[in-house]
């Protein structure tokens, strides 16, 4: 779930999400014949081309999007160029709502014009509501390994990263498992970013925690447990971690993606002292999913971003943001991957593990069933 820096559960009432969105304009019914191609287009070439795809972006002139904080993977650069480019309207909506509120938006705001056109969800959340997407491939579509989407584009990976501790070591010792986080020191000190029923950051969150206790991507009861054992103890913060949380000393330690923590430490330099640790014997690795909503009340726009992320301008933007593209071998392989900020990323070591779906399924069922009543 995002907020700022980081991606928590945004506990917004319906009726706010509504006021938030239904703001923006209908789509003009002079347009609706070309909305209509564009919303059977599943390639660019369905449009005659990508200059095509772009006029009828232009005509649209407007995208929503939802979910996306400026400062969650570079994404208010990611925004701005997209629309110095085109000259399309950008409408942000809820940039703190986690995942599972982007698919209540698209349900509750069916056939309005502020609907969301477009989504980034953790993987849990998309997996779980596949039949809201429209499948399309990007002009880059040959570069994403066949593992990181869905052969007929209803979903793809976009950016990702390695789940992390952040921590201000000024407060805290360095932990150097996730076992640490179990002693005194760290009383009332240790967040989660969100709620891992509904958020990816969360969600991958216990994945790590089961990881560091024993547990398996096939059995994360030991995660659960973990943050069970945490609570009791008097160390588990419920409290959605922000830069001002960060800053105040709220929350001195949280579980969130590298890319993210990292980025806090930059942010908060010379005020915090803020260090990132990916645990060896739990490294979670995760990517975010991006895909069209069928229901877009800008179809051209909404292909038109999924060409600009895809793109090696696009790429880079998150990769300048600490997350790592999903072409980032492709890039590199072809010298279009800027590869200062490449290196700049964290070092990991340890085996990292990347969840199947039938594993992120499995567990995104037992989170259902078991988090509540042992942690919430």
């Amino acid at each position: 779930m995002r907020i700022s820096i980081s991606r928590r559960t945004a506990l917004v009432a319906v009726s706010a999400v509504l006021v938030a969105l239904s703001a923006c304009s209908p789509p003009s019914s002079n347009n609706e014949a070309a909305a209509s191609d564009a919303a059977k287009a599943k390639t660019a070439a369905d449009m005659g081309g990508l200059d095509k795809l772009v006029e009828a972006a232009k005509k649209e002139g407007t995208l929503n999007v939802i979910a996306l904080p400026p400062d969650w993977a570079n994404y208010g650069e990611i925004i701005k160029a997209f629309t110095a480019k085109y000259g399309i309207k950008v409408n942000s909506a809820q940039p703190d709502a986690s995942s599972q509120d982007e698919i209540n938006a698209a349900k509750q705001l069916k056939g309005q014009g502020g609907a969301p056109d477009v989504f980034d969800l953790g993987t849990a959340v998309a997996l779980a509501n596949t039949s809201m997407f429209a499948p399309y491939q990007v002009a880059t579509w040959n570069d994403i390994p066949a593992a990181l989407k869905e052969a007929s584009g209803t979903w793809v990976n976009d950016y990702g990263g390695y789940m992390s501790i952040g921590y201000d070591s000024s407060k805290v010792p360095a932990p150097a498992s996730v076992t640490d986080l179990l002693g005194p020191a760290f009383k009332g000190k240790v967040a989660l970013n969100g709620d891992p029923t509904q958020a990816g950051a969360a969600f991958n969150g216990v994945v790590a925690a089961a990881l560091g206790n024993g547990g398996s991507a096939d059995d994360i009861s030991k995660g659960v447990e973990f943050f069970g054992a945490l609570k009791k103890a008097g160390n588990f913060l419920p409290v959605d971690p922000t830069s001002a949380t960060v800053e105040s000393g709220q929350t001195p330690v949280v579980f969130d993606w590298d890319y993210l923590n990292v980025a806090q430490g930059a942010k908060l330099k010379g005020k915090v002292d803020w260090k990132t640790v990916v645990p060896a014997n739990a490294v979670v690795g995760s990517y975010y999913v991006q895909a069209i909503s069928a229901d877009a009340p800008h179809p051209a726009a909404a292909r038109l971003w999924q060409e600009f992320l895809y793109s090696d301008e696009g790429q880079n933007l998150w990769l300048k943001g600490g997350a790592r593209p999903v072409r980032a071998d492709a890039m590199k392989t072809a010298g279009t991957l800027d590869t200062a900020a490449f290196g700049a990323l964290p070092q990991v070591t340890g085996t990292p593990v990347f969840l199947t779906e039938a594993q992120t399924k499995a567990a995104n069922d037992y989170l259902a069933a078991n988090w509540a009543k042992v942690v919430g």
